[in-house]
């Protein structure tokens, strides 16, 4: 099964998403594996006997979004000068968001940019982050705000990767899943609501579905001026609560779940969404366990946050709200009041 990615305003770049067993891969040149010990142990050895290269590395960085640093990056780079790369070489991610996100944008960096491919490893990463090309790491002043758009030349999504995932790790893939759906196809939405993801094929069609509305936004606009914004539905509030827990407490998906809700609450106070839908996304969130609840100490300063996120311009925020189910609305420049309402119905 192949989606394919076609950027309609980048002549000539263009690469496959392919959903099925990972099939042998040949390179006629130095490959670096990038990866972490937790995923290594359960799938290193697996890629490593689909890989054929004139030399093969692998490059281990710490386990997790806390990792997720310019100083990871430098690391990265210095083995890779220490294998002597060229620029003919060749990243092969092999990990979650994470390590796809990080690989990339070392890809983007090393002598000004050398090819990679994506092979995710999580519901996460197969169903989104590998996706579209989006790279960086985290500082102290939000998620993401250092990176670059860098298109990978292929990514293989392997569903049996994701036998070994932990649960709440599956579920924060799930999160991402339910946002597209909210967004863009409401049949998918009710799908969803009636899935059962632990059957095999079920949960292939489900990959399979939430590549392709993936790759339809990204295709028409890779560098978010326009539609692909959308994707960031829950990110918004996500990136605020995963700031403020230091990037802890909360898996990415598990913010944006809770994202999610914040978002829909605006989105009824607004009148873009009913009372009735905003409850149908509460309970499909709850029934993958997602966490739909966060206590906001602070009103005031989560508000302030949301001039850090790289969706917020000229001190004016951009918010991504749910326009009913399976439809989206783009709305700048609402009063703080109203937003902060809605916030305080999230505090103590």
């Amino acid at each position: 099964m192949i989606v394919p990615i076609e950027l309609l305003n980048v002549p000539k770049t263009t690469y496959d998403i392919t959903i099925d067993s990972l099939p042998m891969l040949t390179f006629d040149t130095k490959v670096a594996v990038v990866t972490n010990p937790t995923v290594a142990g359960y799938h290193l050895d697996a890629l490593l006997k689909k890989v054929e290269a004139n030399e093969l590395h692998v490059v281990m960085v710490p386990d997790g979004e806390a990792y997720k640093t310019l100083d990871s990056i430098e690391a990265i780079l210095d083995q890779l000068f220490e294998h002597k790369l060229d620029r003919k070489s060749l990243l092969i991610a092999l990990g979650g968001g994470v390590i796809g996100d990080m690989t990339g944008f070392v890809a983007s960096l090393y002598q000004r940019g050398i090819d990679f491919v994506q092979v995710p490893t999580t519901l996460l990463s197969q169903v989104d982050a590998s996706v579209g090309g989006k790279t960086g790491v985290n500082n102290k002043y939000g998620k993401n705000l250092i990176g670059a758009f860098y298109q990978p030349k292929a990514v293989y999504i392997d569903p049996s990767f994701l036998q070994t995932l932990p649960p709440r790790e599956f579920a924060a893939g799930v999160a991402e899943i339910i946002k597209m759906a909210v967004m863009f196809d409401k049949t998918y939405f009710n799908f969803l609501k009636k899935a059962d993801l632990k059957d095999e094929s079920t949960l292939k069609e489900t990959i399979r579905r939430s590549v392709e509305l993936k790759a339809e936004v990204v295709n028409q606009d890779e560098k978010e001026a326009g539609i692909r914004a959308v994707l960031n539905y829950g990110h918004t509030f996500g990136h605020v609560i995963e700031n403020e827990t230091d990037y802890t407490t909360y898996l990415h998906g598990e913010a944006v779940a809770i994202g999610i809700v914040m978002a829909n609450r605006l989105a009824v106070k607004l009148d873009l969404m009913s009372l009735q839908e905003e409850e149908e996304v509460v309970m499909i969130l709850k029934k993958f366990d997602l966490p739909t609840k966060y206590i906001i100490k602070d009103v005031d300063d989560f508000y302030e946050h949301f001039f850090l996120d790289k969706k917020s311009a000229n001190n004016s925020i951009k918010f991504i709200l749910s326009n009913g189910i399976g439809d989206y609305y783009i709305q700048k420049d609402i009063k703080s009041s109203i937003v902060k309402e809605v916030l305080s119905e999230f505090g103590v």
